[in-house]
């Protein structure tokens, strides 16, 4: 209990520290930091003014971008742990700024003028390299193939705004990868249109070259009920056709949302470095990458253990809740989704070794992948 004796709830402790309730509960499943007390019946958690300090640390090494085990080792471990991560992270800060003021001193010499007002169509302003990017992230989760010629929208990208947002979702019903964009100013809607994801992707490295774009959903010019999306960035613009909302039969695109809300109760999070297990799972080659999670993290350097195919087993540091276990996937389906995340964790939201594991960014929850494990690991 706390030793000063005074309680917050959620939402009064997280203005006092600087972060929001939802990163508070992220933190808590995690065990980062934890509430002082929950309460049985209500499941309110409530926090110590003695956990003030800890709150902030925690809130300025996310900020300065340090993984969430970097982060644990800063807080917890040995005043030398803690030196040494801190420097190697400072070390590929500094690196990573030069690459990325390089980028963006090209960004700046171009202007976003305000499109002229157009009736009759939704539009949305978000930035180009932004939406690049999303399609970046979801278009490996697109049929290929057979599966794209039977079911031709599972090779599309669902291109949607609704509630204020705009969304890029793509399946090929193995994966299902969601990202969701906050535009600048919102104009209309809902709207919703498929694209190619070939085409998707041509719509990204014309993107990718504007600081901003607006994104118009509009009746295309024939009587096909068909809706064509159109980027504008200053006196330049990109169409492409789309397909229309609500398609009849068995073609229609997937509910992503009934997809969502349909798993089940997660058992155990890990979170851990992406690349790594990025580069453990691909040295597996085509053989099944099998995780052993461990039931307890008290051995942070064995807490997740890679292994399958020829390549030896390899150990992960990482942030575990939940019982132990043993899930496989088929590299083919999860690198791709690790190779889309943004930022240097991943967390995996796992109910059973035989259902859909969430893939996400960690805290940044604007990516969200699924994926199907292999089942009789």
């Amino acid at each position: 209990m706390d030793d000063d004796g005074e309680l917050l709830g959620i939402g009064a402790f997280a203005r006092r520290v600087g972060l929001t309730p939802s990163a508070l509960r992220f933190y808590d499943d995690c065990g980062v930091l934890r509430p002082d007390r929950v309460d049985a019946a209500t499941g309110y958690r409530r926090y110590g003014a003695g956990q003030v300090a800890r709150a902030v640390r925690l809130r300025q090494l996310r900020s300065a971008g340090l993984p969430l085990v970097d982060v644990e080792t800063v807080l917890d471990g040995s005043e030398d742990a803690a030196r040494d991560v801190l420097r190697a992270h400072l070390e590929r800060t500094r690196r990573a700024a030069d690459e990325a003021r390089a980028v963006v001193e090209g960004f700046l010499g171009e202007a976003a003028a305000r499109p002229a007002d157009r009736g009759g169509a939704a539009r949305a302003r978000v930035g180009g390299p932004e939406l690049a990017s999303a399609v970046r992230q979801v278009g490996p989760a697109a049929a290929l193939g057979a599966t794209a010629q039977e079911f031709p929208v599972l090779g599309c990208v669902l291109l949607e705004l609704a509630e204020g947002e705009v969304r890029l979702v793509a399946t090929d019903r193995y994966r299902l990868a969601v990202r969701v964009l906050r535009p600048e100013v919102v104009e209309g809607g809902p709207r919703r249109a498929l694209i190619a994801v070939d085409a998707a992707r041509r719509m990204a490295e014309w993107a990718v070259r504007r600081p901003v774009v607006e994104v118009e959903w509009a009746a295309a010019a024939d009587a096909s009920g068909a809706v064509e999306v159109r980027l504008r960035s200053g006196g330049a613009c990109w169409a492409a056709g789309g397909v229309a909302a609500g398609v009849a039969g068995p073609g229609e695109f997937p509910d992503y949302r009934l997809m969502l809300t349909g798993l089940g109760a997660t058992r155990q999070r890990v979170i851990v470095d992406r690349a790594a297990l990025r580069d453990a799972v691909t040295d597996r080659g085509g053989a099944v990458a099998s995780l052993a999670i461990a039931a307890e993290a008290e051995d942070a350097d064995a807490a997740l253990e890679v292994s399958g195919g020829e390549a030896g087993p390899v150990r992960l540091r990482a942030v575990l809740t939940g019982p132990g276990l043993r899930i496989a996937f088929d590299p083919a389906v999860l690198v791709p989704a690790l190779e889309a995340g943004v930022g240097p964790d991943v967390l995996l939201e796992i109910v059973a070794q035989d259902q859909p594991v969430v893939v996400r960014s960690a805290d940044q929850g604007s990516f969200t992948t699924v994926v199907m494990p292999v089942r009789g690991c």
